[in-house]
């Protein structure tokens, strides 16, 4: 029968570098494993949904950039989509078009920044430094399409703020011509190398069924084996024009749905998202990108839930209309909310070193889980 010790309560932040933002997690811990994660939330409060009761509806699209600020971009998408349905709006194809391309291009920069600093918390520092100099030249044709790099206030209701640069199309297609040989370089340099497999295989396993529970969406919910994508089982947008896989784990390493295939899943998206974009750049269609944009916007009573997915899972948006100019109410479905919720779960039995390899592998963004 195992010797029972004392159990001992060890916080791990606020601040802290493998959290990603500011957040405490309460360590249960029984000797060096793990019993329970607690985590505690709310240093980033912001009071997003209760300023969207003060603004009208074109001025809550910057507010929706902060929330989850490495997907800004999809952030205005989803809160865009979700108003258009509330007026009944239809917005131009060249429109849909470049909303898809952002969309994915943000997709790719998000989870640059996911690999890149999973394998910096792993202790792999090099590849770091080569996925932010591919995300800076993503970052690059968001500056010259809006003028900003990370928050960007692009898509506005029934249109965009700005039509696209002459030369956006070219350097995106020598972006995605540059970019193509490097995920294979990635791979050979971190996923499949040996310290890193070890940390991150049969760590932090996240069965289907729990996963499902728990309303767990995006890419941690496929890493477990269900291929659920909104883009292919709820299509918004344009997205049921564009042939695309949606990647799964399958547990090459270790066990279907742990922290390695969280972490390959999202590489494997990176190439789906180079397929999309390129399939919407040989289509993009001539257009005015201002013209469905309304002069005053004021949707009837009402409400309006839509989803959108963005890089970690499903965003979405509630609305209330009471007919004025202001929303009466909105409320957020954040991805990185959910996510934390299983820390615990997936924490249980292992050691205290393992809550960093767990943590990155789920991908959260303090922003939006705040709000």
């Amino acid at each position: 029968m195992p010797l029972k010790t004392e159990e001992m309560i060890l916080n791990m932040g606020p601040q802290h570098p493998s959290t990603h933002g500011v957040l405490r997690l309460e360590l249960i811990l029984n000797g060096e494993v793990i019993v329970d994660v607690k985590p505690h939330v709310g240093y980033l409060h912001r009071c997003f949904e209760k300023h969207c009761e003060a603004m009208t509806y074109p001025q809550v699209v910057p507010y929706t950039d902060r929330m989850d600020y490495l997907s800004s971009m999809y952030n205005n998408f989803g809160y865009a989509v979700a108003v258009e349905r509330l007026l009944g709006i239809e917005v131009p194809e060249r429109v849909e078009y470049i909303r898809v391309i952002m969309g994915e291009l943000q997709r790719i920069a998000s989870h640059l920044v996911a690999v890149g600093t999973y394998g910096l918390d792993i202790g792999a520092f090099t590849p770091f430094l080569y996925t932010f100099r591919d995300r800076e030249r993503i970052l690059s044709l968001f500056e010259m399409t809006c003028g900003a790099r990370l928050l960007y206030n692009y898509i506005w209701v029934g249109g965009l703020s700005h039509d696209l640069h002459p030369d956006f199309v070219r350097l995106t297609r020598d972006f995605l011509q540059y970019f193509k040989p490097n995920i294979k370089e990635l791979n050979n340099l971190l996923s499949y190398n040996k310290i890193f497999i070890e940390r991150t295989a049969n760590v932090g396993i996240l069965p289907l069924d729990t996963a499902i529970n728990y309303g767990m969406t995006g890419p941690n919910l496929r890493a477990s084996g269900l291929a659920f994508d909104l883009r292919r089982e709820d299509p918004y947008s344009i997205y049921d024009r564009f042939d695309f896989d949606i990647p799964v784990g399958k547990g090459t390493h270790g066990t279907v749905g742990d922290c390695w295939d969280r972490y390959y899943v999202r590489v494997l998206e990176m190439e789906q998202s180079i397929r999309i974009i390129e399939q919407a750049l040989d289509q993009l269609p001539e257009g005015d990108v201002t013209s469905a944009i309304p002069k005053r916007i004021k949707p009837p009573k009402g409400t309006i839930y839509t989803r959108v997915e963005n890089p970690r899972g499903e965003l979405g948006y509630f609305i209330i209309s009471d007919g004025s100019l202001n929303p009466f109410r909105v409320k957020v479905r954040g991805p990185s909310f959910v996510s934390l919720e299983l820390m615990g779960e997936l924490c249980k039995g292992h050691l205290v070193s393992d809550v960093v390899a767990v943590l990155g592998s789920i991908d959260i963004v303090l922003g939006e889980v705040d709000r």
